[in-house]
C-alpha cells in the first residue's frame, strides 16, 4: 500500500505532472457507468454526466485542454451540451475544475458549489488556504454559486445529488451521491474526492490543526458514505475499491505526511 500511494503521488496527483502525465488527455471512449450515469471525461481524469430528459448534471470539467473531447464524448452518447443544466466540482484544481467556464458558458449551466469551493473556482485556484497554492496551475475563473451545503439536494428533474463536504484536498472538497436506476434494480453511485494529502513546499498540514482535524473527520464522512459504485476524480485511484477503502488509503497518506513533517 505504501509503495501505491508514493507512486500516486509521484505519477498522479502533483501539479508538476500535469504537463507531463499522458493519462490526463488521453481519450477513452464514453461509456455508462450505471443507469443514466456515463463517464465523459479522460483515461486520467473523470467527467461525469448524469443524465434525465429534463435536462443533465456535469461534475467536474478537466482542463481546459480536454473541453472539446469532453463535449464530443457528450454528444456521441446521443446528448446535447446544452442540456447541461448544472456543474459540479469535486475539488477546485486546473485537472479537475479548468475546463468549467468554458463548458458552463457552452451549455449555459449554473455552476453550483460550496462557499469555500466556489471561492477557489472564482479565484481560478489562486487561493492561498489551498495546501497546494503557489505550485498547482491556475486556471480560468469561474462565476460559481456558492449556495451549496453539507445535505443540499442538487435537483434536475427527477435527478438528485447530495452533497457530502469533504475538506482535505482542498478547503472546498465535496462528494456527490445520488441512485441511479437500471433493468430496475438501484444503485447508489458516490462520486468521491480526491482524499490524498499534497502540498506545495513550505506548508506543513501540521501547522494548521484545524485543518487537519477536519481532514480525519472527512475519512469518516467518505467511510459512511451510501456507496455501491465508487467513481473518483481520478479513475484509477478509486477503482476496485469500497469507499471505506478509499477512505483508508487517503487517512494513510495523511499520517505518513504528519510523520514526515515530525521528523520520524
Amino acid at each position: 500500500m505504501r509503495r501505491t500511494l508514493l507512486a500516486l503521488a509521484t505519477v498522479i496527483t502533483l501539479p508538476a505532472a500535469a504537463d507531463t502525465n499522458p493519462l490526463w488527455t488521453q481519450p477513452v471512449a464514453p461509456h455508462a457507468i450505471y443507469g443514466d450515469t456515463y463517464f465523459v471525461g479522460m483515461k486520467g481524469l473523470s467527467a461525469i454526466l448524469v443524465t434525465s430528459p429534463q435536462g443533465h448534471v456535469l461534475i467536474d470539467a478537466p482542463m481546459e485542454a480536454n473541453v472539446a473531447t469532453i463535449e464530443a464524448n457528450i454528444r456521441k452518447l446521443g446528448f446535447r451540451v446544452e442540456d447541461i443544466k448544472v456543474i459540479l466540482n469535486s475539488h477546485a484544481h486546473f485537472d479537475h475544475a479548468g475546463g468549467i467556464a468554458t463548458l458552463a458558458k457552452d451549455s449555459g449551466a449554473v455552476v453550483r458549489a460550496t462557499a469555500a469551493g466556489a471561492k477557489e473556482l472564482r479565484l481560478g485556484g489562486d487561493d492561498p488556504s489551498d495546501p497546494q497554492h503557489g505550485e498547482a496551475p491556475l486556471f480560468a475563473k469561474v462565476d460559481a454559486k456558492g449556495d451549496v451545503a453539507d445535505g443540499t439536494v442538487v435537483r434536475v428533474g427527477p435527478l438528485a445529488l447530495t452533497a457530502h463536504i469533504t475538506p482535505g484536498h482542498t478547503a472546498g472538497g465535496t462528494a456527490w451521491t445520488w441512485r441511479s436506476c437500471e433493468n430496475g434494480a438501484c444503485k447508489t453511485i458516490a462520486y468521491v474526492d480526491s482524499l490524498f494529502a499534497f502540498s506545495a513546499d513550505g506548508y506543513r498540514y501540521s501547522d494548521h490543526p484545524a485543518f487537519v482535524a477536519a481532514y480525519r473527520k472527512t475519512f469518516d464522512r467518505v467511510a459512511a458514505l451510501p456507496c455501491d459504485i465508487l467513481v473518483t476524480p481520478h479513475p484509477e485511484q478509486g477503482e476496485g475499491k469500497t469507499c471505506g477503502e478509499y477512505a483508508d488509503a487517503g487517512r494513510k497518506r495523511l499520517d505518513e505526511k504528519l510523520a514526515q513533517e515530525a521528523g520520524k
